[in-house]
């Protein structure tokens, strides 16, 4: 349960909290335009531009949540030597995240998902079309030995750490590994959102897989109750971690804890849906930022719920606020926040 006590509670620790956040970086690049008409060379349309904005994507987008909520931000990962890198680096650290720990490869662009979108004073903005720049290539040894070099040296500063893995090359085996034992050595919890293997995490604190990830890890469709149990079990029994979280969109989230039943935290907003990007990343910054500051795995899944329900009401890559967590809490009536067995 998370009532109004429980969310002051956990939200006055949020500005004490210190995240390692190591993963997969993200431009996500917005050019706006208006449409203006079709072009007299080919069938298409021609857009007027507006301007262009990058926020953070991926395991920076999570990261930026957490900066958003008033967390100590410390971010690892890997960015090319180009323009998007420059941008997505400004725009981390104008957020006041710690971005010292990124690792500038030459070889590779920084990964870069362009999205083209329109409207005019009659519509909403849409996205036209979306254009992705990225390497998939693992890091190389000198790369790598110099993101393992700023692991070892931030582990110990911080509380809780998100590893954040979208197959960009970041997260090697050697990586996992060495992110394992440096957490198991000095006794920081460790949360998961990958789309590798997750049995390279045994050991983590939590999993949070989205459905169609869970399914290919378990190896059968989730069509009911029934095989949504089962695949709770699975990801607890092959994994090894405390807890585990599948995302199920507007379905809410499904929450597995060993020797308990699973819980469903229902979709706090199903019917203000205006742009689901990034709201996993969302889901999963907030999740571990409520842990670092005491939630159980009920609270912290009701909290990364709540929190989700907000950015998806947002056109592109959104993060929260206290502020907004705690007024979305009061428009329901400050009813406590509850998750079904």
């Amino acid at each position: 349960m998370l009532d109004s006590a429980a969310l002051a509670r956990l939200t006055r620790g949020f500005s004490e909290a210190r995240v390692l956040v190591v993963g997969d970086l993200i431009a996500d690049e917005f050019l706006f335009g208006e449409v203006g008409r079709i072009s007299r060379e080919a069938p298409v349309l021609i857009l007027y531009h507006r301007e262009t904005n990058v926020v953070p994507g991926g395991a920076a987008n999570a990261a930026a949540n957490m900066a958003s909520l008033g967390a100590q931000v410390k971010a690892i990962g890997l960015i090319g030597y180009d323009p998007s890198g420059e941008a997505l680096t400004k725009a981390l650290q104008n957020r006041g995240i710690d971005t010292s720990g990124l690792v500038i490869d030459p070889d590779r662009p920084t990964t870069t998902k362009t999205r083209i979108t329109a409207g005019s004073l009659q519509t909403v903005t849409q996205q036209i079309v979306r254009i992705d720049r990225e390497s998939r290539e693992p890091a190389g040894p000198e790369v790598e030995a110099r993101v393992l070099k700023a692991l070892e040296e931030r582990i110990p500063e911080v509380d809780i750490v998100l590893v954040s893995e979208y197959g960009n090359g970041l997260i090697t085996d050697r990586l996992i590994a060495r992110t394992m034992a440096l957490c198991l050595q000095h006794d920081k919890r460790v949360i998961v959102d990958a789309q590798c293997d997750l049995r390279k995490f045994r050991g983590a604190t939590a999993v949070t897989p989205n459905q169609p990830e869970a399914e290919a890890f378990v190896g059968f469709p989730i069509t009911d109750d029934e095989s949504l149990r089962k695949a709770g079990e699975v990801l607890l029994a092959e994994t090894g971690v405390e807890f585990a979280l599948i995302t199920r969109g507007s379905n809410g989230i499904a929450l597995f804890e060993s020797g308990e039943d699973m819980r469903i935290i229902p979709a706090f907003n199903r019917t203000e849906v205006f742009d689901v990007t990034g709201a996993g990343d969302t889901v999963v910054g907030t999740l571990t930022l409520a842990l670092a500051s005491g939630a159980t795995p009920t609270q912290a899944t009701l909290l990364a719920n709540l929190a989700a329900s907000i950015v998806i009401r947002r056109f592109g890559t959104a993060t929260t606020t206290v502020v907004e967590l705690e007024e979305t809490f009061q428009k329901q009536g400050a009813q406590p926040l509850m998750a079904q067995s």
